[in-house]
């Protein structure tokens, strides 16, 4: 079931990311949004657990990535090479004050910049416009990307580009 619903959003995402330089500027835009909402909920604590002084931050990456291994093992397990480095930074930089809100600020700017540069490319609007629910499936696409270049997940390439051109038709 989850298998279904993570290769119809994947395929929805495909289809509004055919273009390489659209695919390119996601990968960096993307890890920079991420990072920016990060550094921002890192400033807000939560308690300690084991000694780890958990923050907003830790609660929500934890969630999504709960959401991404949900949505397809493999790949959600490997998001965590992504998000715990990521809450490393941003516990690191959380506590610079000014200087916290203007890498996040600017990361968050920048990243979207990127997105809607990237989109111009593409000639599409942002699939998340039409459906939110693909701000999540964003990172987990670039992370099947770099599976597919490497020889892995061709099941679900093969699935999900099938898929795509359902929608690239509406």
């Amino acid at each position: 079931m989850a298998s279904d619903l993570f290769d119809r959003q994947m395929a929805m995402y495909t289809s509004f990311h055919r273009d390489g330089r659209n695919r390119l500027t996601h990968f960096f835009g993307i890890p920079a949004i991420i990072l920016a909402v990060l550094i921002a909920l890192a400033t807000v604590p939560l308690g300690s657990i084991g000694g780890w002084p958990a923050t907003l931050a830790d609660l929500v990456a934890l969630l999504v990535w709960l959401l991404w291994v949900a949505l397809d093992l493999g790949l959600g397990l490997a998001m965590a090479v992504v998000v715990i480095p990521g809450l490393i930074v941003a516990h690191a930089l959380a506590g610079g004050g000014s200087v916290t809100w203007i890498v996040a600020g600017t990361l968050f700017v920048g990243g979207w910049a990127l997105q809607l540069v990237g989109h111009a490319y593409e000639g599409k609007r942002p699939a998340f416009l039409s459906n939110l629910f693909q701000l999540l499936i964003g990172p987990m696409f670039l992370m099947a990307e770099t599976a597919f270049a490497v020889g892995l997940c061709s099941g679900l390439r093969h699935r999900v580009e099938a898929a795509a051109a359902t929608y690239q038709s509406r």
